[in-house]
């Protein structure tokens, strides 16, 4: 296939967002607890914070996605998406009291989540139109992440966690001027008709539909509570923020060699025998967090982080491209985002910190556990139904 001269660009200037956007991440999700532990809040207040994230992303991803696929733009609604989050964060690191700081990290997930589901729905349509593969983009996500996992680690480690919210508006303001580059791909002859909601409701109604999102949000459910505690269970074992931010850096650059190899090789490979190896590794690693008791015991066991969410990330964005209709794709995304991310966020986030304070670590990782094998039961009978339509 050959490429336009605009092709390199267009995908250089995605990846750069990728590597950036997961630097917000990193923060959102690993050290804004911290910066809510430094302003004295107690880890219930701190699950309600992050809890509430995902509670209105469920809103955000839906609204901005569909006026994506609406209007036929991601950039524009990128742009204002990173404005916002710029505009709110400098608001949230002059904030102090649980009131103010629970008001204003509400508006700034609203701008903060969707970008995600976008941000994946560019990738997909710039690789698909150019001939590349997913992954290809997607991995400078993981570098960015194993990047900024590490140097902030180390940064807030010198100049303390009340950096935090600064670091996340200068990685705002970069990521903002990068979007301005970006550039929207025409979609493919015959899905240039706008959104039929009644179309989305169909493919909702579908039974292998509303499985696939059920098995994931059972999934979701352990890996967000293992990844929403992750740096407090590693205080609390005494690892200073930065050896944080190396388990941070094993677990990001693990993915990437994954992503790599699927990117070769993962066509030869169904989406549900993958996905269910993928719930049956997600059992094993959290029931392994529940019998850790030292730091460098949790750091190893970040390692499998590549054959639990490495694998299962793309194998999931995969089997949804078949699921869902082009014309729907960021609506898709962000119905999988939300499954993914959002409600089991808000779960995860508001029971996790309950579960932590009054059952202890180990509960709380066997409850994780728990999630992940009930995943594992319904992809292995998904996978058995799927083989048994095929034998008939």
């Amino acid at each position: 296939m050959k490429l336009s001269h605009n092709a390199r660009p267009d995908q250089n200037w995605l990846r750069a967002l990728m590597f950036t956007i997961f630097g917000s991440t990193v923060l959102v999700v690993s050290y804004l607890q911290l910066y809510f532990s430094h302003l004295g809040f107690s880890r219930a207040e701190i699950g309600y914070l992050y809890g509430i994230g995902p509670l209105v992303s469920v809103f955000s991803n839906m609204f901005w996605s569909m006026a994506s696929d609406r209007y036929k733009t991601v950039r524009k609604v990128m742009i204002i998406l990173l404005g916002g989050q710029l505009i709110t964060g400098v608001m949230l690191a002059n904030a102090t009291s649980f009131g103010q700081v629970f008001i204003l990290v509400t508006l700034f997930y609203f701008f903060y989540y969707p970008v995600y589901p976008l941000a994946d729905t560019m990738a997909i349509t710039t690789a698909s139109k150019y001939g590349r593969n997913f992954t290809s983009i997607r991995v400078f996500g993981s570098i960015g992440y194993a990047f900024f996992a590490l140097s902030i680690g180390y940064f807030l480690g010198s100049f303390g966690p009340g950096w935090t919210m600064w670091v996340c508006i200068a990685l705002a303001a970069i990521t903002l001027l990068i979007s301005f580059r970006l550039q929207d791909q025409e979609e493919p002859s015959g899905t240039t008709s706008k959104m039929d909601l009644s179309g989305l409701w169909a493919i909702l109604k579908r039974r292998d539909v509303l499985s696939f999102f059920g098995c994931v949000f059972l999934l979701a459910l352990g890996h967000r509570m293992n990844e929403a505690f992750l740096t407090i269970t590693l205080k609390d074992l005494g690892a200073s923020e930065g050896l944080i931010g190396w388990s941070l850096l094993i677990s990001s650059v693990s993915e990437i060699p994954i992503f790599l190899l699927l990117s070769k090789y993962g066509n030869r490979y169904k989406e549900l025998p993958l996905l269910t190896f993928v719930a049956l590794m997600y059992t094993i690693r959290l029931l392994l967090m529940s019998v850790s008791d030292t730091p460098a015991a949790v750091v190893a066991i970040q390692t499998m982080h590549s054959v639990t969410f490495g694998i299962f990330y793309v194998t999931a964005v995969r089997y949804i491209t078949r699921l869902v209709p082009d014309a729907y794709r960021a609506t898709g995304m962000a119905l999988f985002t939300i499954v993914w991310s959002s409600a089991s966020g808000l779960l995860s986030g508001t029971f996790g910190g309950l579960i932590l304070d009054h059952a202890g670590r180990h509960v709380f990782y066997l409850t994780a556990m728990a999630f992940s094998l009930a995943a594992l039961v319904g992809f292995v009978l998904k996978l058995l139904s799927s083989m048994t339509n095929r034998a008939q």
